[in-house]
């Protein structure tokens, strides 16, 4: 328990440096009721995402709009920890931090009352020690981590916000977790040997 709680202060806390301003998307945010699908399309396999724009809207939104300027074509995750999570969408293959927008809010609290946990296959905003600093990087739970929801005693109890799950692709998320890690760019740990690049984001159309 005490490796989960550092964990995640040192693994998904992680400080962006860069928070100026990313191009503009070019088309409208396609995320409007209910829940949409966005496909990463990554070097070790697709994994399909419904994200839910109906319990955690200014997430879904800003997350979409990534996705639609193409943020995240050529970014890898950057930190993998079996039985924890796989985190990406900040750094390019050669580890350069990409600059973002400007943070959004913390929706945590909201997604909890709504439903929305840290649980198995879902995927969450990461985020600094301040909970309303959220970008561009996500995080993929690889198991129930109930200590990363808001109010649990276990964390720091402002939660980070889920806004969807893996709908197809659960296996190759398990896939990148088992990756045998090490150093890697500004990290000392965690990095995955072998690369794992996410290829293409896309909107694929309505989620279940």
């Amino acid at each position: 328990m005490h490796f989960r709680r550092i964990a995640i202060a040192t693994l998904v806390a992680l400080p962006l440096a860069a928070l100026a301003q990313a191009p503009a998307a070019t088309g409208k945010c396609v995320a409007r009721d209910g829940k949409v699908n966005v496909k990463l399309t990554t070097t070790a396999g697709p994994i399909t995402l419904a994200l839910d724009k109906a319990k955690a809207p200014i997430t879904v939104d800003n997350f979409v709009k990534y996705v639609e300027a193409g943020f995240y074509n050529g970014t890898i995750f950057h930190r993998v920890i079996d039985g924890f999570m796989i985190q990406g969408g900040g750094f390019d293959k050669n580890f350069k931090e990409k600059n973002t927008r400007a943070p959004v809010v913390n929706e945590a609290q909201s997604g909890v009352k709504a439903g929305l946990m840290n649980k198995l296959g879902t995927i969450a905003m990461a985020r600094t020690s301040d909970p309303n600093s959220a970008t561009a990087q996500f995080f993929i739970n690889v198991n129930d981590n109930d200590f990363l929801n808001w109010g649990n005693p276990r964390g720091d109890g402002n939660g980070y916000a889920v806004f969807g799950k893996v709908v197809s692709g659960l296996e190759v998320v398990n896939k990148i977790a088992k990756l045998p890690t090490g150093a890697g760019g500004p990290m000392s740990r965690d990095v995955p040997k072998q690369p794992v690049i996410i290829e293409s984001a896309t909107v694929v159309g309505a989620g279940k």
